[in-house]
């Protein structure tokens, strides 16, 4: 069935909305500073606005319209797939302005599909937006690495204040038993969270909060960097070589690096940008662990008094401001319980939108995993070479997460907007 007239017109507006974005994002920033290289870890910024353009020309134009391709000969330069990060640096990717203009015709090709298919059944529209959203965030990464400067954003917010006394080891009890984990059926999700299926979890307990800033530095000063035991063989080999003291963009006088400037770091706030051997060891330091994903999901949503998930933590309507701080453009996460509004079920706070959650789950596919719409978006990654991260960040569009949505990278990785909520069996 096709979109009626009027979500075709909200389809139409939402993809120009999110254009809008992207481009604002970078709008502060010379040519040389959005076409260089600044980490082999990541893209060049213009490689994104190119992969974000032929993803559309692809689905939109290509797929859903069927029309031929604007620029067939940029498949396998934008192939995210077929060309790893590291490398994409050494490609005849477009440069700036002929990112743009390429940008511009495809969108005007893509809006002429999607009048002319109404829409087809959604689906494309729908992958196409979020796609944009998700590199979005990924280019605020790639920024956070630059350290830019003069980067800007119009509409900077500042995070809202601390209520205090949250340090992220306070624990809620979640009880034991039957739930159902993964997407429904009857709302737009990815292939890696499907199917829905019962799984059986013992009762247990979980942060209340993600782990704060100043919870984290008493793990740093406490030596717990230095501290062997709490560190695997592969973990604390990646410390040594890499010289790791504590999270990325801390600096020694207490400041952290953020979006364009040198800021007090804020004790109150979720940690951000640690790696998963790093939030092991903190767990392990403190006689608790990580989370599974089934168990951060139940946290999450698992509603025991309907016995039934919600759609978001704190009910059915989508995220507001006082809900999570998720695409508020504040460049930081909000402070741990600052949006008591936002509670799950069983009390836990900020699930959705501050911090991506490392679990200690390896990333799998459920039982009657089916790849859709390609492979290549989760089964090429399934494997126990990722871990398994939960909830999104306040870089994360609203449109593109929700309690069931997996995100995944290698256990060393620290240039994402990764904290972490601990977790312990029942007593």
């Amino acid at each position: 069935m096709s979109v009626q007239v009027s979500g075709l017109r909200r389809i139409q507006d939402e993809l120009r909305e999110g254009r809008e974005r992207t481009l604002a994002l970078l709008a502060a920033l010379g040519d040389a500073d959005v076409e260089a290289v600044h980490s082999r870890l990541m893209s060049p910024l213009v490689w994104d606005l190119g992969h974000v353009a032929a993803f559309e020309d692809l689905w939109l134009v290509h797929r859903l319209g069927g029309e031929p391709m604007l620029r067939p000969d940029l498949g396998e330069v934008y192939d995210s797939f077929e060309t790893p990060r590291a490398y994409r640096g050494e490609l005849a990717y477009l440069c700036r302005a002929d990112a743009l203009r390429y940008m511009a015709e495809v969108r005007e090709r893509a809006l002429v599909a999607l009048e002319r298919t109404a829409g087809g059944d959604g689906m494309e529209p729908e992958l196409v937006l979020r796609h944009e959203h998700q590199h979005r965030e990924t280019m605020l990464q790639t920024l956070g690495l630059a350290k830019l400067r003069d980067f800007d954003h119009p509409g900077l917010r500042e995070p809202p204040p601390a209520p205090g006394g949250h340090t992220g080891l306070e624990l809620v009890d979640v009880p034991g038993g039957p739930f159902e984990l993964g997407a429904s059926a009857d709302r737009f999700s990815y292939d890696n969270e499907r199917p829905r299926h019962a799984v059986d979890v013992p009762p247990f307990r979980i942060g209340r909060t993600p782990i704060t800033n100043a919870t984290f530095l008493s793990f740093v000063e406490g030596g717990g960097y230095e501290r062997r035991p709490l560190w695997s063989e592969e973990a604390w080999r990646w410390k040594q070589e890499y010289d790791i003291t504590g999270p990325m963009h801390w600096t020694d006088d207490g400041r952290e690096w953020r979006m364009g400037r040198l800021a007090p770091r804020d004790p109150d706030q979720p940690v951000v940008h640690v790696s998963w051997f790093e939030a092991d060891a903190f767990a392990r330091a403190h006689g608790l662990r990580l989370p599974t994903e089934a168990e951060w999901e139940k946290a999450a949503a698992w509603d025991q008094e309907t016995d039934a998930p919600r759609p978001y933590p704190w009910g059915d309507q989508p995220p507001a401001a006082e809900h999570a701080t998720l695409d508020q453009r504040a460049y930081a996460p909000a402070p741990a319980g600052a949006l008591p509004a936002g509670a799950s079920p069983c009390g836990a706070l900020g699930m959705l939108g501050d911090v991506w959650e490392w679990t200690a789950s390896h990333f799998h596919g459920y039982p009657g995993f089916v790849a859709h719409p390609y492979p290549e978006y989760s089964e090429v990654f399934f494997g126990d070479d990722y871990r398994v991260l939960r909830g999104g960040s306040w870089a994360t569009s609203a449109r593109a997460v929700s309690p069931t949505f997996r995100n995944w990278d290698h256990p060393e990785r620290r240039q994402i907007f990764a904290g972490l909520r601990v977790a312990a069996d029942a007593s």
